[in-house]
Order: structure tokens, then C-alpha cells, then sequence
């Protein structure tokens, strides 16, 4: 179904300009380039305008905010915007201080984004402006389950509506949805909230997706989840075969994103439209 998203990628290998935390930097640059991207960072004012201005995406991500990436969120954002180039935010751990909270929102209303990707307790708070969480992961009170799988789909299309961007929620089960139409997804490994910065990680690879396929985020955002999701199933398989733990989890997901192929991409997602 989303092959010929995947292969656009790899065709124009977009550059995607990362305005990301530093706990993940490294792992961001190297799975945009496992996916087929291509990445550039710079979070200072005085930079980041400019390096926006040769990309064709962005990602804003909120994980380790302060005062010099702040103004370059908003006006690297606003650019990017001009520019027409999908823009992607990544609310990691709103709710859980002041600040996150707060710049979040003021993104939001200033900022035109693309796709808003986060785990079901940060797209909980960005739709109802308060929420719970634990750190930087999503509190289990709010897990994603079959019960409440139809009522999530419903509250998370109004915040499509309300915002204008894509929403993909990650986790257990993935939902990414706008106003009108929802996938959901149901591959990946519970290994994959093991190693930190996973969801940055998709975040990035989302970013290049929308990029390279600009006519549609929706299905490009869920092409981007289903291949990132597949690639967790792949990389717990050869975990289990070396006997091998979370830090060789994390190389072998970074290197089953670059080896997930057209074929590997149809004969493996497991997804649904609602």
C-alpha cells in the first residue's frame, strides 16, 4: 500500500533539518540516514533560519529546551512555513513542566505544522491542554487499547481538525489520523521503549516521508510509521538470534529501517483504515 512512499524517498533523499534534543542527536541523523534521508542540524538563531532555507523539511522537537533554541523553533518554523516545507513537531514530554507546556502551545499558534507526533499522553495534552505523564513517556493510565481504540480515533481526528496537522500517536498501537480518515497500525516491539529516543527517531523519519511526498501527509506520515514499526519487529528478531540487549537493539533498529525494502514494506505492515 505505501511503497511508492518509501521509494520517493530513497529517489529524492530529502534534506531534513533537525531541531532536536541532544540526548538523541546522533541516532536522528543516523536513521535519516537508514531511511533514505538526508540530515542536517542547527538549533542556533543565527544559523537555523538560513539552514531552513536549503532543506525541504523540518522537525521541531521540545525534548531539551533553552533559551537559544527556543526563538530558532519559531523562526526557523515560520520559514519553513513561507517556504511551503512540511513541518513536523515532536511535544516530547509536554505537560510534565511549565515550559514545555508553554512553548508547545505557543508553537501551535504560531507555527503551521504539518504532523504533531507524540505518545498518547503528550497528543492527550496538546488536545486537552493539561495531561499527565511519566518523564518524557507516556503514563500507562493512558495506554492505547481495543476498548478504547474508536473513542481515541474520535478525540484525535477533532485535534486534526482543530489544528490543522496529521496526528500520529505511538505506541503499543499506532494511530495517525486527520479530520476525515485514520490508519491503525499494529506492528512494532515493545523492545522499542527500551532504548531512548525512538520516537524522535520516527519523528525524523516522518519528516522525510512528508517531504518526499508532499501530496499526501497523511498516508506518508502512516507509510513512515508503518516502516519504523516493521523495523522494531525485524530488529527484536535479530536481537533474540545474538542473544544481544538493548544498546545492540538499538543498532539493529537503526539498521533494519535502511534494510526495510518495497517487498519487506508490503508483506509486513499491518494497518486498518477507519
Amino acid at each position: 500500500m505505501f511503497e511508492r512512499y518509501l521509494r520517493n524517498v530513497y529517489e529524492k533523499t530529502p534534506l531534513i533539518h533537525c531541531i532536536t534534543n541532544y540526548v538523541t542527536v546522533n541516532d536522528v541523523a543516523n536513521v535519516l540516514l537508514a531511511c533514505g534521508g538526508s540530515p542536517i542540524m542547527a538549533d542556533d538563531k543565527e544559523d537555523a533560519v538560513e539552514i531552513t532555507t536549503i532543506c525541504n523539511g523540518l522537525v521541531i522537537n521540545i525534548g531539551t529546551l533553552n533559551k537559544s533554541t527556543i526563538p530558532a523553533m519559531f523562526s526557523t518554523g515560520k520559514k519553513a512555513n513561507e517556504l511551503s516545507h512540511p513541518v513536523v513537531l515532536d511535544p516530547v514530554g509536554v505537560g510534565a513542566s511549565k515550559l514545555r507546556t508553554d512553548t508547545a502551545f505557543k508553537l501551535l499558534e504560531e507555527v503551521k505544522f504539518s504532523v504533531i507526533r507524540g505518545n498518547i499522553s503528550e497528543i492527550k495534552t496538546i488536545s486537552k491542554g493539561t495531561g499527565t505523564t511519566k518523564g518524557v513517556d507516556a503514563d500507562a493510565s493512558d495506554a492505547v487499547t481495543e476498548e478504547h481504540l474508536d473513542e481515541t480515533i474520535a478525540w484525535a481526528k477533532q485535534l486534526s481538525k482543530k489544528t490543522g496537522a496529521v496526528i500520529a500517536i505511538t505506541g503499543a498501537i499506532d494511530i495517525v489520523t486527520d479530520a476525515n480518515k485514520a490508519f491503525v497500525l499494529r506492528n512494532g516491539h515493545p523492545m522499542m521503549s527500551k532504548v531512548s529516543g525512538t520516537g524522535c527517531m520516527l519523528a525524523a523519519i516522518i519528516a522525510a516521508y512528508c517531504a518526499a511526498n508532499p501530496d499526501n501527509h497523511l498516508e506518508a506520515a502512516a507509510a513512515a510509521v508503518g516502516v519504523f514499526g516493521l523495523a522494531g519487529e525485524l530488529a527484536y528478531d535479530r536481537l533474540v538470534k545474538n542473544d544481544g540487549g538493548n544498546s545492540s537493539y538499538r543498532t539493529y533498529l537503526i539498521d533494519a529501517v535502511s534494510q526495510v525494502d518495497a517487498e519487506t514494506l508490503k508483506g509486513g505492515i499491518r494497518i486498518e483504515s477507519r
